[in-house]
């Protein structure tokens, strides 16, 4: 997906300038030692962002702050719940601010998300990929033996009757949501006779209680253009809100009918009977959502403004119309658009080198760098970003206010 050049531009300039110049005799604070500084949970040394090592993930905490007030305002106002999706962050502390604000819970992805965020207190869980695999399953009941807010979902009758062997041989009562497919043929079961047939039988079997069902339309949120988004996906949703008044006159419990995402989030209180939406990437933005546009504006998505950025610094300024920084794909990954150089114009930025980031200028760039400037990066796509840091820095006026542990990093299995 590629953002236009006028909509990249707007941003930037309504963003405000992101990037100085910092003498190379100022200390580059390393993770470790952020980490040491921030041992009892409070900062006891004061340290500029731009005093940090690079690459660092930087979370700015008043955009942070201001996209979870947003997202409860919007679900208020349209009479809907939220329930995030914790794979965009992967961190306990911003799951529990989200909880804090308003939501009902989290959702996971994978089963090792689920127990790094329930380690870390977080105790309302719903895991929307189906588990397969005996190991998988084992780990999911373990995990609801001692978490009676953890769901998981399952998708086939075979999956369903090997969540009840392994609940009813650990003696538990383990909560079943039926995936629903959307229509992308990816997970899920298809709408109408086949997934109340399962979610019958989920109903059925021994060890198990049925909450209700999801049904995700992930190709519905990066959709460009509002009105042709809201029309896919109310169209695609009308066969999931039948499905789930199917669940709901055969006299099934129906308490979870969960959906959406963040490219949908003020169109989806208008699926019928849907409970709360999942979304997710809303807690930071990132390049891909930017150029979805937004229901005010054609151009830019900018309901929620770009909390997360990497910040990195210049490595060589030799030659003309250019220069190399230290963040690279193993920094950046490889995804596309590729990452945006916050608060400039005229800059591009590209990260398909392993180690290295190269500055592209532009005729009409805003400005040039030199060897030990440092400059912050709008990510392009947060959720696989994040899952390259341990540790994220939370900023408050250019300061560091925190350090959060991104406990789910690397939690794939």
């Amino acid at each position: 997906m590629k953002t236009s050049a006028l909509s990249r531009r707007r941003f930037l300039q309504a963003s405000g300038a992101a990037a100085i110049w910092i003498p190379s005799s100022v200390r580059g604070y390393t993770s470790t030692e952020l980490r040491e500084f921030y041992a009892n949970g409070e900062m006891q040394k004061d340290v500029s962002k731009w005093e940090l090592d690079t690459p660092t993930l930087c979370v700015d905490l008043d955009l942070l702050e201001a996209n979870l007030a947003k997202m409860q305002s919007t679900m208020a106002t349209n009479g809907i719940a939220s329930r995030p999706h914790a794979k965009s962050h992967k961190c306990p502390t911003i799951a529990q601010m989200q909880i804090d604000s308003g939501s009902v819970g989290i959702c996971t992805a994978k089963v090792s998300e689920a127990e790094a965020m329930f380690q870390n207190g977080i105790d309302q869980i719903l895991m929307t990929t189906t588990n397969v695999t005996p190991t998988k399953i084992n780990r999911a009941m373990n995990l609801r033996q001692t978490c009676p807010g953890f769901i998981q979902a399952t998708d086939a009758p075979q999956n369903a009757r090997l969540l009840s062997a392994a609940a009813v041989a650990k003696n538990l009562i383990a909560d079943v949501v039926v995936d629903v497919d959307a229509g992308i043929r990816r997970t899920g079961i298809p709408f109408g006779q086949p997934a109340l047939q399962l979610a019958q039988l989920v109903d059925q079997l021994p060890g198990l209680r049925l909450r209700g069902m999801l049904c995700y339309d992930a190709a519905a949120q990066h959709v460009v253009g509002f009105e042709k988004r809201k029309a896919q996906t109310l169209e695609t949703m009308v066969e999931a809100t039948d499905t789930f008044e199917l669940m709901r006159r055969s006299g099934l419990n129906t308490d979870i009918f969960s959906g959406g995402g963040t490219g949908t989030y003020n169109i989806d209180h208008g699926t019928g009977g849907l409970t709360d939406v999942q979304v997710g990437s809303y807690v930071f933005m990132d390049a891909q959502y930017m150029g979805i546009g937004g229901e005010q504006d054609e151009e830019l998505y900018s309901d929620f403004d770009t909390s997360l950025t990497i910040m990195t610094t210049v490595l060589n300024d030799q030659y003309k119309g250019r220069a190399t920084s230290d963040a690279g794909a193993k920094a950046c990954t490889i995804n596309q658009p590729w990452p945006i150089v916050k608060g400039e114009t005229g800059i591009r930025y590209r990260s398909g080198s392993d180690e290295f980031g190269t500055i592209i200028y532009d005729e009409d760039a805003s400005r040039t760098y030199k060897v030990g400037d440092k400059l912050e990066l709008i990510v392009s796509h947060c959720d696989p970003v994040v899952n390259l840091y341990d540790q994220m820095v939370a900023i408050r006026n250019d300061k560091v206010e925190a350090v959060w542990q991104i406990s789910a990093r690397g939690m794939s299995a």
